[in-house]
């Protein structure tokens, strides 16, 4: 097996972590451990570093990756941050990256059916357990099979794909790849299809709602914040709106002072920022990075130290 992924905004996650050399850091989200051993380098003076990812695949290949760090994966989902750390006998820790884009390695291995370019069985499952997109397209209602289009994919040609899709899992089910990008295609006027692909925002949007990502994300943005010691900072990648909307919101809460009303000659509440930003705009991708990896076009860097 060979987990192909390459590691997006590398050289600005570091810088933005500050590490300490006798630190202990988190990698939420392990991949082909990319990001992992760069922050493992960093680590010259007793530091530690736990890395997480929900994939069996990425957990054996970052397994390999990391040997001879001070480096222990874990296969977890970041939302089990603090039930890990508190296993690990870690009480706080310096650091926290988490990059939320779907690896390489998933993308272009078709058994794992995320992608509409090859055909494959529709699974789409990060950790290759539980339900499945096919189970989600020949199960779910019209109605919400509608909903998760529009909403986690912010497609307004979600009721016709919806439509459609149930009219022809009554003929047979949907079973690949292929056969939903066709289903998806026939659903989006000619002139949009030639304008951008079609399947994009279905399938991000089913991908979403089968592995639960922003549900995921809310609790494990709040779970490694929590976690973090006076100074410690979070850097998380996102790579499309609802996940760059979400982070943004929850660092804009964290970073809130008081909330007394504007005409109070002092403040009264007491309360205090928790967290401050690093970078008021998002971090992007430089043009040679672009250049390099195409993938990196939407991704998006936030950072916050926690007070």
């Amino acid at each position: 097996m060979e987990f192909t992924h390459v590691s997006v905004l590398l050289n600005e996650c570091i810088e933005g972590l500050n590490i300490k050399p006798d630190g202990i850091y988190v990698d939420a989200t392990a991949g082909g451990a990319g990001h992992s051993r760069k922050i493992a380098e960093c680590l010259t003076d007793g530091g530690k570093l736990i890395c997480l990812d929900r994939d069996p695949d990425a957990v054996q290949t970052a397994t390999e990756r990391l040997k001879g760090y001070n480096a222990k994966v874990i296969r977890s989902n970041y939302s089990e941050l603090l039930s890990v750390l508190n296993s690990q006998g870690i009480e706080a820790v310096d650091g926290v990256l988490m990059d939320l884009g779907v690896s390489s390695h998933q993308l272009d291995t078709p058994e794992r059916g995320f992608s509409y370019h090859s055909n494959a069985h529709l699974d789409m499952r990060m950790s290759q357990e539980g339900i499945s997109a096919y189970d989600l397209v020949n199960t779910f209602t019209q109605e919400e099979l509608s909903r998760i289009i529009f909403e986690y994919g912010e497609e307004k040609f979600s009721r016709k794909i919806a439509e459609n899709i149930v009219l022809q899992r009554k003929i047979k089910p949907v079973e690949t790849t292929l056969e939903l990008a066709e289903i998806i295609k026939k659903s989006i006027p000619a002139a949009v299809r030639r304008e951008k692909n079609p399947c994009k925002k279905t399938f991000q949007a089913i991908r979403i709602a089968v592995n639960g990502e922003l549900e995921h994300l809310s609790s494990g943005l709040d779970a490694a914040f929590e976690s973090l010691n006076p100074g410690g900072r979070l850097a998380v990648i996102t790579f499309h709106s609802l996940e760059d909307r979400l982070v943004k919101q929850r660092f804009s809460r964290w970073c809130k002072g008081c909330i007394c009303p504007p005409d109070f000659p002092q403040c009264v509440c007491g309360k205090k920022p928790l967290g401050k930003l690093i970078n008021r705009k998002p971090i992007e991708a430089t043009p040679q990075e672009l250049e390099d990896n195409s993938r990196s076009r939407s991704a998006k860097l936030r950072i916050i130290e926690r007070r």
